[in-house]
């Protein structure tokens, strides 16, 4: 038996290819029509005396014998020590042994994966003559966001805007030379609003968990995107707003119990699962085509498979 690889972050950073993988993405959402991938409901456990919580994201890809977990804990008593509360880790065993592959930090790899997802959704979604950008958040998932999807379709323009920036010149200073180094027409926003209109694409990249844009401000035709925090039942537009949108997501079965925003809307009898358009799956394959027009959200709410098919690349350059 092979000795299991345990990576570190650094090492994970240093050993992923970031040019396969919005493929390795798309193979496995590819493998959900036929039934080779499956990807079940992520599980939110609390620990007792309002301690934290943990998310596992489980998943099978069977046609790389991969079967696995993400495992992210939010403990609280690192937030009160003043240190990152949340950690997280992925754990590879082959589908046929049972054996354990690969340990890894899985910080590179989440940031990876999200903004790929997103990218991978929006090679469908980007409206062809799309001509400005903007992104709502400046942390490190956002920036690799704009770092995918500011090298797939022409922008005129891209704009970014981030609370945190109108409180810290300095901080502004070092985003802007960021943004300005993945791509030359971006630059900062005075506000949110300023920021999405006028806006094609709308990228919501934050650790928000409530809404951190209105829908009024936003044009008649525009895709908005959004991601997944640990946050419980977090969302970054309104969940009454959802009625507005043509709506997909990453994987239609699991969504409505695990988006925060369609959660809300569920419950509050605004809204149904029925409602959504489609998924990456129907997008890849060709099931559901993209609207032509009108206001299109779609939701990532990140996927066992997802991590999966990224730590699938490390297995490789680690032996």
């Amino acid at each position: 038996m092979k000795e299991m690889k345990i990576l570190n972050e650094t090492e994970v950073q240093e050993a992923l290819d970031r040019t396969k993988v919005r493929r390795a993405l798309r193979s496995a959402f590819e493998g959900l029509s036929t039934g080779s991938t499956v990807q079940p409901a992520q599980t939110l456990t609390l620990f007792p005396k309002d301690e934290g919580d943990c998310i596992f994201y489980p998943g099978v890809i069977y046609d790389l014998d991969l079967i696995g977990v993400k495992v992210s804990p939010y403990i609280s008593a690192l937030e009160r020590d003043g240190k990152y509360p949340v950690t997280a880790y992925t754990l590879l065993m082959s589908a046929s042994s049972g054996q354990p592959i690969l340990l890894c930090d899985s910080y590179a790899l989440t940031t990876c994966r999200t903004a790929a997802t997103t990218a991978l959704a929006l090679e469908f979604l980007t409206p062809p003559n799309s001509k400005k950008l903007a992104l709502i958040g400046t942390g490190k998932v956002a920036l690799e966001h704009l770092s995918y999807v500011a090298e797939q379709h022409d922008w005129n323009e891209i704009s970014v805007w981030s609370p945190s920036l109108n409180e810290d010149a300095v901080k502004e200073k070092d985003i802007l030379k960021k943004i300005q180094a993945i791509s030359s027409v971006a630059g900062i926003s005075e506000s949110a609003e300023d920021a999405v209109k006028s806006a094609n694409v709308v990228m919501l990249c934050t650790s928000s968990g409530s809404k951190v844009i209105e829908t009024k401000w936003l044009s008649d035709n525009v895709v908005v995107t959004s991601i997944s925090t640990n946050v419980q039942r977090a969302h970054e537009i309104d969940p009454k707003s959802l009625s507005e949108f043509t709506v997909f997501c990453d994987y239609k079965e699991t969504a409505p119990i695990t988006a925060g925003e369609m959660v809300i809307a569920i419950e509050d009898g605004y809204w149904d699962a029925s409602q959504i358009s489609g998924d990456l799956n129907d997008l890849i394959t060709g099931n559901v085509l993209p609207p032509q027009n009108g206001k299109v959200f779609f939701r990532s709410t990140g996927l066992g498979i997802e991590d999966l098919a990224i730590a699938s690349l490390l297995t490789a350059t680690s032996n």
